[in-house]
């Protein structure tokens, strides 16, 4: 299958995904199959959130929106004048995906298609139906992705190279029974924000989006923020109430009751604003419901202290010039070309040996 029938199925598939990136589902009468799939996508987002509580209505859609929007033609094709990617590759790549948060891994599903590979693909029990659904429609629209496409529960098996992501603890299971294979495993990351105290309203509710989005469940999530010693906490704080329906869901007031009740057993000295815990700590993951804060002298420090950190790290929110660091608002919605963990995934792919 050639490179552009490749990148105008994907096209198609996003203008799909488009229907449901709204807090109401509209039924658009240009997308083809429609009348086969529309409903049944619907059905399948209801079903995939009693499979995982975390999977609310809101943050799907928050998913499907971003991958609408980066599936378009004129970023495909940015994305992909990088690589020769004319060449006819057949390696059959395992892809094992994580279930943290929705559509999590259809990045790595995106890059070994878009690059004319096989894809054998092992789910996660937490996110099981969205992606299989969208593969069903992007066959339905091109056809020649039938067969290069396999959803696995069982152990992988006759596959080229794995790209695997999970926790620090499984990754050592990874390495184990995938070292053999060219690979990409993935850990665990977090996000940072370094914060100067002159900030701005607007980039303070910004902040806010990237600390509460998916409940703080992804590595793109700010679990700590870095500040001066001298930060007056009331803007930050003022900033975060447009986030306080959170308290709501169940699961996460669960988690910020029982991390609320466990730190102050321990008379852990917290920042509380009744849906939001703040607690000082040098630590880079923090709990649900809580983010962890850190003084800092200055700014060299920091730095410093973020070049050490920086394989625990995925994304530096900032406005202070730090290298690499992205704008606030910006860590749910990166870029095809801004890979995880720095790996540039197609580079991967087209230099694994015939």
């Amino acid at each position: 299958m050639q490179l552009n029938k490749r990148i105008q199925a994907f096209v198609k598939l996003g203008h799909f995904m488009s229907q449901f990136s709204n807090e109401n589902y509209i039924k658009k009468d240009n997308i083809p199959f429609n009348e086969i799939f529309f409903e049944a996508m619907t059905e399948a987002i209801q079903l995939s959130k009693s499979y995982n509580g975390w999977f609310t209505e809101n943050n799907i859609q928050f998913a499907f929106k971003n991958w609408k929007e980066a599936l378009n033609e004129d970023n495909l094709l940015k994305w992909t004048s990088k690589y020769d990617l004319e060449k006819v590759y057949k390696h059959h790549i395992a892809i094992v995906l994580a279930g943290n948060i929705p559509l999590v891994g259809f990045h790595d599903f995106l890059s070994v298609l878009i690059s004319g590979n096989r894809l054998i693909a092992k789910l996660s029990s937490n996110d099981k139906l969205l992606l299989p659904y969208l593969t069903k429609y992007l066959i339905a629209i091109e056809p020649e992705f039938e067969g290069k496409i396999v959803f696995t529960e069982e152990r992988l098996e006759k596959f080229d190279a794995v790209i695997a992501t999970g926790s620090n603890n499984t990754a050592r299971y990874f390495e184990y029974y995938f070292g053999k294979y060219p690979n990409i495993i993935r850990k665990n990351r977090n996000s940072v924000a370094v914060l100067s105290g002159k900030e701005t309203g607007e980039e303070l509710k910004s902040l806010s989006n990237d600390i509460f989005r998916y409940f703080g469940l992804g590595c793109r999530n700010v679990s700590k923020i870095f500040i001066p010693k001298d930060y007056n906490f009331d803007a930050f704080f003022n900033a975060m109430f447009i986030w306080k329906e959170v308290i709501n869901d169940n699961k996460y007031i669960n988690n910020y009751d029982y991390n609320k009740a466990v730190y102050l057993m321990s008379n852990v000295n917290l920042l509380d604003n009744e849906f939001l815990l703040l607690k000082e700590d040098i630590n880079l993951s923090s709990p649900i419901s809580v983010t962890f804060y850190e003084y800092y002298d200055t700014l060299e420090s920091v730095c410093e202290k973020l070049i050490t950190e920086k394989d625990n790290i995925q994304c530096i929110v900032s406005n202070l010039g730090i290298k690499n660091e992205i704008k606030f608002g910006e860590t749910q919605n990166p870029n095809l070309w801004e890979y995880a963990d720095g790996i540039d995934t197609i580079d991967f792919l087209v230099k694994l040996p015939n």
